[in-house]
């Protein structure tokens, strides 16, 4: 259970030498279950970590907060709407909440800043010339999100997400890459020194995901459960396996099958409305979020598990999470053939050539067809997560990284020390 404290109930003086503050505009925190790792990664190291982020809408709503000694800084902010308009009043907003909360916490060794977008690089620069270190953390590659969301082409907006990726690079001290793709991307595109960048792949927290036992009721009455979990942005392919549930049904004559589509995002209404359009209304389910306690009875009772993402510049070097939980779950996968899918799962998943909708619907009735392979393929995935892939390793890369980031750094606490006080920061 997470402690959550305010500011003005929290022990006064400093507990490090060091102080990290880490940047996040996409998700709340402890939300980003990623970022939340971090957290609890340095904290327990011995760092004193403080996070700036924006407010959730039903969750981690408190300006300010205390969890588990992480000190969380939210801020405002209205999701962009509109097209590129909306995303610049977006970014705008955040920037001046970040640096407004930046000059709040104070000096600090190191400024951690999460993408995307590709703009935190201006709180970290100004943050550098107060002494920090800045690590970039690459959770997305931009210019392949902008090419895979947008559908515009390398036009005007692209080449400025391209030089603002630039600009990050050259500004970071350190890079964090989520997988070896991205690794190479910041090597070859970035100019970055391979000792200066640190693969921290993310990793499900296995203290949150864990088998429960199954519930036949959440089948609906079918012999079979199928489960999608993720986010629904125009990228995540949940159209491409609506259309291969339809082909499931109507071509392979297959309804022996409940389906439940768990998250929520900016194509989940229309991802309904297709729902519908498909004649699917009956069969498939969308309970948006849902607590961990929920999606765990889900994914407990699921016999398959989906990840329909579309081959595209941004999705074949990308780490799914999704992937990731559903091994952790011990549930097999049917995927489209993705590099990075492929390196994730292993033999955790099949794999249906990139975006035939036809073929996933028939590896998901040979799956139907078949426990014990399921049964196999599971068990895959839970090893991977435990030996491989386990946030085990993650941790020890994420500390190199500081290490080498910190190298030759005195402290900054050292000189300038800071304390908490109630709604502001106290120098002595």
């Amino acid at each position: 259970m997470l402690g959550n404290t305010s500011f003005g109930d929290t022990a006064g003086g400093d507990r490090s030498d060091r102080r990290a503050l880490i940047l996040v505009e996409n998700l709340s925190v402890p939300f980003d279950r990623r970022v939340w790792q971090e957290c609890t990664t340095l904290r327990d190291a011995g760092w004193e970590v403080h996070v700036i982020c924006p407010r959730g809408e039903k969750r981690d709503t408190e300006p300010e907060a205390e969890i588990d000694g992480v000190r969380i800084h939210r801020y405002p902010l209205r999701a962009a709407t509109g097209g590129p308009a909306g995303y610049l009043r977006e970014y705008g907003s955040a920037l001046w909440h970040t640096v407004r909360l930046a000059r709040k916490v104070g000096p600090v060794d190191v400024v951690h800043a999460c993408n995307p977008p590709d703009l935190l690089f201006l709180p970290a620069l100004w943050m550098k010339r107060r002494g920090a270190r800045f690590v970039f953390d690459q959770h997305d590659l931009v210019p392949e999100l902008y090419l895979s969301r947008f559908d515009r082409g390398e036009d005007l907006l692209y080449r400025a997400v391209c030089a603002l990726e630039r600009l990050t690079y050259r500004a970071a001290d350190v890079v964090l890459a989520t997988n070896e793709s991205y690794r190479d991307v910041a090597v070859r595109r970035g100019g970055q020194r391979p000792e200066d960048v640190f693969v921290v792949r993310s990793a499900p927290d296995i203290n949150r995901f864990h088998p429960v036992p199954p519930e036949p009721e959440l089948k609906r009455g079918k012999p079979h459960l199928l489960c999608y979990l993720g986010v629904m942005g125009p990228q995540d392919g949940v159209d491409y396996a609506l259309r291969a549930l339809a082909k499931l049904r109507d071509d392979l004559g297959r309804t022996d099958w409940h389906a439940v589509f768990v998250g929520a995002g900016d194509a989940f209404d229309a991802m309904v409305e297709l729902s519908r359009r498909l004649g699917l209304s009956e069969q498939v389910r969308f309970t948006g979020r849902i607590p961990d306690a929920d999606l765990v009875r889900y994914l407990s009772t699921a016999d398959v598990c989906l990840s329909p993402d579309p081959r595209n510049p941004l999705n074949d070097v990308s780490t799914m999470n999704k992937v990731l939980e559903y091994m952790v779950m011990g549930r097999p996968i049917v995927s489209f053939d993705l590099r990075e899918a492929r390196v994730s799962a292993g033999e955790a998943a099949v794999y249906a050539t990139a975006d035939d909708e036809a073929e996933f619907a028939r590896l998901i009735a040979q799956l139907l067809d078949d426990p014990e392979q399921r049964a196999r393929m599971g068990k895959i995935g839970q090893e991977r997560i435990s030996g491989p892939l386990s946030w085990r390793n993650s941790q020890a890369s994420l500390l190199a990284a500081y290490a080498a980031a910190c190298r030759d750094h005195a402290p900054v606490s050292r000189t300038t020390r800071t304390r908490q006080g109630r709604g502001r920061t106290v120098e002595r």
